[in-house]
C-alpha cells in the first residue's frame, strides 16, 4: 500500500531514530578497542546529531522550539570542542566526571520540565519515570561535581566523612529521598519534587565526598552508569526510543566496567561507597612522604640507566599518574621508537586502574600514537615479566607494590598488581619516595634489583635518549651486536 506524505511524515522521524541508535551501538562496540576507538566516537556523535534532527523534524509548523534547540545543540557543541582541545590529559579524568554530572543534570532538567510545565497530567509510568531521572540525575550532577573537585585538588576528605556520623547523614537523607518518592506520583509539581530533589543532591554529596583517590576509577565509572540510567529514565518521561536505548547501554556499560575495576583493586563496591576507601586523606593523591620508612634504598643516573636499556633484548614500561602529570609520553614514544630500532623488543603493561580513570594510560599513549598491540593488560604481562631484562616504572606506585601479593597487613593485600618485581632489573621513575594513594611504603624500591632514577618523567626519558644517542643506539641492532660477539 502506498504511503501518503502524511504518513512519510510520521514514519520518518522514527525511522531517524533507529538509525541513530544503530550507529550509536556500533560507536559504543567500536570504543572496546583502541584501534577504532577514533571512528567509533565520530559514529556515536553522528548519531547524537540525528537524533537532535530527528526531534526538529516533530515540531509543530511555526513553533519556536527548535530556535532554542539549535542555540543549545550550538553552544553546547562549541563548548565540548573547546574543552576537548584546551583540556590536557592529566585533566581527562576530572573532565570525564564533569561529562558524567552535565548527563545526569541533563535528565534531570527533563524530568524538572515535564513535572512542572507539561500541560497534561503525565501516566503512572512517566511519573515513575520523572522520580527515577529526578533521583538518579541529581546524585550523579553532585557526586560528578564533588569527584571532580577531589581530582582537581579543589576539595580535601573532610575528616567526620571517615566516622559512622556519615553513614547516619546519608541514611537521613536517604529516607528524605524515599519519602520524596512516595510523594511525587500522587502530586508530581509539588511539595515532593522539591524535597526528592535537595535531598537526592545532597545524598550524592554525602556519598562521594569521603571516597578518596585511589577509589576514583570506580567512582567514575559507577557515575558513567548512573548518568545512563538517568537517561533511560528521561526517555521514558519524554517517549524518546533512542533515549531509554542509548541510557540503557551506557548504564551497563558503566556496571561492567564498575566490576573490572572492583575486581581489579580487589574491593567491593559496597566497601568503596561505604566502607572508607584507600587514600582517603591523601589530599586528591599527592601521598605523604614515606622516606623515612625506607632503609635500602638503591638510586642511579640516568646514565647507567641507558647502560643497561643498551645491553636489553626485552624491555617493559610501566605507565603512572607520574607520566600524565609530566606529559612525557611522546618522549617515552621517541625512546619506544630509538630501542626498537636497536632491535629491542618493547611493550608497555597496562594495569586497569593506573592513573585517576578507567583507561587513562591507554589514552594517554594513543596520543603518542603507540602501537596498540604493544598495550598489554596486567593477566598478559604479567607470565613476561620474568623473561624483561629492564623494567621502567614511570609514576607508578601502589600498581607495582609486591606486598600486595605477599603482606596480609598490608592494605592493598589481594590486590592484582603488575609483578614488576620479577624482572632482572627494574628502575623506578619518581620525583621522590612519596606514597601513593593508599599513603603506605612500596617494598618494590627496596629490592636488590631495583634502582630510583629521581626526577620528572619527562626530564628523564629525555636524558635517557640523549644517552642512548651517545652511545649510538638506533645504528646497530642489539640482535646484530651480539651475532657480531658470538
Amino acid at each position: 500500500m502506498d504511503l501518503s506524505q502524511m504518513d512519510l511524515m510520521e514514519v520518518f522521524p522514527y525511522a531517524i531514530d533507529l538509525v541513530a541508535v544503530l550507529l550509536l551501538a556500533l560507536g559504543i562496540k567500536g570504543l572496546s578497542k583502541v584501534s577504532s576507538a577514533r571512528s567509533a566516537n565520530g559514529l556515536a556523535a553522528l548519531a547524537l546529531g540525528l537524533a537532535v534532527v530527528g526531534l526538529l523534524v516533530q515540531l509543530q509548523p511555526g513553533s519556536t522550539a527548535w530556535l532554542w534547540i539549535a542555540a543549545g545543540t550550538a553552544l553546547g557543541g562549541l563548548a565540548g570542542l573547546i574543552t576537548a582541545q584546551r583540556v590536557p590529559m592529566t585533566a581527562m579524568p576530572e573532565t570525564v566526571a564533569l561529562f558524567n554530572g552535565c548527563g545526569g543534570m541533563a535528565s534531570l532538567l527533563v524530568a524538572l520540565g515535564v513535572a512542572l510545565f507539561q500541560s497534561s497530567e503525565p501516566n503512572l509510568v512517566s511519573r515513575i519515570s520523572i522520580v527515577i531521572s529526578v533521583f538518579v540525575g541529581a546524585i550523579t550532577f553532585s557526586g560528578s561535581i564533588v569527584a571532580m573537585a577531589k581530582l582537581q585538588g579543589w576539595l580535601d576528605t573532610p575528616g567526620w566523612t571517615q566516622s559512622s556520623l556519615r553513614h547516619a547523614v546519608n541514611l537521613a537523607l536517604a529516607g528524605l529521598c524515599l519519602v520524596g518518592a512516595i510523594g511525587l506520583p500522587i502530586e508530581p509539581s509539588g511539595w515532593a519534587l522539591w524535597l526528592l530533589l535537595a535531598a537526592s543532591t545532597l545524598l550524592g554529596i554525602g556519598v562521594t565526598l569521603p571516597i578518596g583517590g585511589a577509589d576514583m576509577p570506580v567512582v567514575i565509572s559507577l557515575l558513567n552508569s548512573y548518568s545512563g540510567v538517568a537517561a533511560a529514565a528521561a526517555g521514558f518521561v519524554v517517549g524518546s526510543q533512542l533515549l531509554i536505548v542509548a541510557g540503557a547501554m551506557v548504564g551497563a556499560a558503566g556496571l561492567i566496567l564498575t566490576q573490572v575495576m572492583c575486581t581489579a583493586m580487589n574491593r567491593s563496591l559496597v566497601s568503596v561507597l561505604f566502607g572508607g576507601a584507600l587514600g582517603a586523606t591523601s589530599g586528591g593523591g599527592s601521598g605523604a612522604s614515606s622516606d623515612a620508612g625506607y632503609t635500602r634504598i638503591t638510586s642511579c643516573s640516568a646514565e647507567e640507566c641507558a647502560m643497561a636499556l643498551e645491553q636489553a633484548e626485552r624491555v617493559v614500561f610501566v605507565p603512572g599518574y607520574g607520566l600524565a602529570v609530566a606529559q612525557a609520553q611522546h618522549s617515552l614514544r621517541e625512546l619506544s621508537k630509538l630501542l626498537e630500532a636497536h632491535g629491542v623488543e618493547v611493550s608497555y603493561a597496562i594495569h586497569p586502574v593506573a592513573g585517576r580513570m578507567p583507561g587513562h594510560m591507554n589514552v594517554l599513549l594513543a596520543e603518542a600514537d603507540v602501537p596498540y598491540e604493544q598495550l598489554l593488560e596486567m593477566d598478559i604481562i604479567n607470565p613476561e615479566f620474568p623473561r624483561a631484562d629492564v623494567v621502567i616504572v614511570l609514576g607508578a606506585n601502589d600498581v607495582v607494590n609486591p606486598d600486595a601479593k605477599t603482606d596480609p597487613t598490608s592494605p592493598l593485600y589481594g590486590m592484582p598488581v603488575l609483578e614488576v618485581d620479577q624482572a632482572r632489573q627494574v628502575f623506578v621513575v619518581k620525583r621522590s619516595l612519596g606514597a601513593g594513594y593508599a599513603g603506605i611504603a612500596n617494598a618494590l624500591f627496596e629490592l636488590p634489583q631495583t634502582a630510583m632514577v629521581f626526577g620528572d618523567a619527562k626530564a628523564v626519558l629525555n636524558g635517557l635518549l640523549t644517552e642512548l644517542r651517545g652511545m649510538g643506539v638506533g645504528k646497530t641492532p642489539v640482535g646484530s651486536a651480539a651475532k657480531a660477539k658470538t
